[in-house]
């Protein structure tokens, strides 16, 4: 088991040297899925919404603009913001 890891992390860490956006990219997309994945398990669902996880992978605007969580943290950000006057 310990090989295959150590094969998959040196075939990783190649691709991240020949090709860092997408390796990034695509690194970025498993870790949002699988983390919404793992949300979904932990609120309770009996059965994972597959939708909703291929859009956290595939539409990177769904998750920073499109869930109810991150819409709140962004307006609690922007009210802080304007509210002190300061400017950005």
């Amino acid at each position: 088991m310990s090989d295959i890891v150590n094969v998959a992390w040196k075939k990783y860490l190649l691709q991240l040297q020949l090709h860092p956006l997408r390796t990034k990219a695509i690194t970025a997309a498993f870790l949002a899925g699988f983390s919404d994945g793992v949300a979904q398990k932990i609120a309770g669902a009996k059965r994972l919404q597959l939708r909703r996880i291929l859009l956290f992978m595939v539409c990177p605007h769904f998750t920073l603009y499109g869930s109810s969580d991150s819409l709140n943290m962004r307006n609690k950000y922007f009210d802080s913001i304007y509210r002190s006057g300061v400017d950005p």
